[in-house]
């Protein structure tokens, strides 16, 4: 996963600057010397880069107090490219933080990564869903904690505009398309605005819409079976969600709001859309929750910064499901292995897997976790305590990304290659093979 697909899967604590170099295998250089002998300085390394590695790293600053243990964040933007070569070739961190499943397995197969501890392992059977330890699983052993999260599959509108227009919250997938067709009538103009354009990355945000409409309509054992490749594109399943997906999507009445037809969403980049629901121009976009941070750089129709509240310029509710009720989401997040069993690094790993880390590191702003120990109230806005909340929810069925647990050649190749060329035009049977052959490569 490139960098700008990091800050695709709304990863609420990324962006960062290097706080420190990372230095040699197994354990840290340079760090002080404990009584045991080992190095009182714990490196972590992760993709994590910009002001929030600033926090990443104050989160751990009442546990050095604490315990006297030292821990260097060390931002990497080239990480998830660079990690397994630096493993592979002896310059491992103590520590990484790893924003998938897929590269956690990769570095499993260097043979370095250690097991998770007893006393890790139980923080995450007593914290997190059972889905969390899976993901930080391989081949059914244990080797890394969940850290942060964010919830995906977010439907961006204006509680302003909808009074006016009077038309309410959707609580299902009808009533979302009914709400998309009143709003039309109302305004005469298209409701919904999107843009795929990310660069080499580009098509990823119509992944997440597809992904969205296979858990909410095929559900959780269907999705599953898809994303490990046992279900295949082709399959009457995943070809209805691109049929309801593009029931939105490839309608040039619904789209896109404030940049052309059908066509202009591949010309449009992702984060461009921010601008069209502040300025009231777009009506409904679909983005994970890391639109807030961009919606905090542009302007509403009176030249004023949104704000981003249920009675605000701006809010959010997520894609309702088929049946009213329905709590299906799905998000990524980052999970935290290691290279060394130095006692220090064992504390480190330890504190990131507890409610305490999580709370130190939400409240500096821009995060959730989660964590149900964790406390949502000190995120630093209601959205984010509303999404952090529907993550703790165990009525909430959470899946991770189902591009991120497939293979390169098919999550971040050919299923972006696909929704490009859908929104070109190209018939979605042909769509679903050539997405599929990705499999192949």
């Amino acid at each position: 996963m490139t960098a700008l697909r990091s800050r695709r899967h709304g990863y609420i604590a990324l962006g960062l600057t290097a706080i420190a170099a990372v230095t040699l295998a197994g354990c840290a250089e340079g760090g002080d010397s404990g009584d045991s002998g080992e190095s009182k300085t714990v490196q972590i390394s992760g993709g994590i880069t910009g002001s929030e590695a600033d926090n990443l790293q104050k989160s751990f600053d009442q546990f050095t107090k604490d315990t006297g243990v030292k821990v260097v964040y060390t931002g990497d933007k080239g990480f998830e490219g660079n990690i397994v070569t630096k493993v592979a070739g002896g310059s491992a961190p103590d520590i990484a933080i790893v924003p998938q499943p897929g590269l956690l397995a990769s570095l499993v197969g260097t043979g370095e990564v250690k097991e998770g501890t007893q006393a890790v392992a139980d923080n995450v059977d007593k914290y997190w869903a059972p889905a969390w330890k899976d993901y930080g699983s391989v081949d059914g052993t244990f080797y890394a904690a969940p850290m942060l999260a964010n919830v995906k599959g977010y439907v961006y509108y204006s509680p302003k505009s909808f009074q006016e227009w009077g038309v309410e919250v959707p609580k299902t997938w009808d009533d979302l398309l009914a709400l998309t067709a009143t709003i039309q009538q109302k305004t005469g103009t298209p409701p919904w605005c999107a843009g795929f354009s990310s660069g080499d990355a580009s098509g990823w945000p119509g992944t997440d819409w597809i992904e969205d409409l296979v858990l909410r309509q095929a559900g959780a054992d269907v999705y599953d079976s898809w994303a490990s490749g046992d279900t295949p594109f082709t399959d009457p399943d995943i070809e209805a969600a691109f049929d309801s997906v593009g029931k939105i999507l490839l309608d040039p009445n619904y789209v896109n709001a404030g940049f052309g037809d059908v066509k202009s969403i591949n010309s449009t980049a992702f984060g461009d859309v921010a601008a069209k629901i502040a300025d009231g121009s777009c009506a409904l976009t679909h983005q994970a929750s890391f639109l807030t941070a961009n919606l905090l750089t542009v302007q509403t129709a009176d030249g004023a910064t949104p704000t981003i509240a249920p009675d605000g310029d701006v809010y959010a509710f997520v894609l309702p499901g088929v049946k009213e009720g329905d709590q299906s989401v799905e998000g990524g997040g980052e999970f935290v292995t290691a290279f060394s069993d130095d006692e220090n690094t064992q504390k480190v790993l330890e504190y990131m897997s507890t409610p305490e880390f999580a709370d130190a590191r939400v409240s500096l702003g821009g995060a959730i976790s989660a964590n149900t120990g964790a406390d949502p109230s000190l995120a630093s806005s209601e959205f984010l305590t509303e999404a952090m909340t529907l993550l703790q929810d165990p009525a909430t069925t959470f899946r991770f990304d189902a591009s991120d647990l497939m293979p390169a050649s098919v999550g971040s190749g050919s299923f972006w290659r696909g929704m490009v060329d859908w929104i070109d035009g190209k018939p979605t049977p042909q769509v679903l093979s050539d997405i599929q052959a990705g499999y192949e490569n």
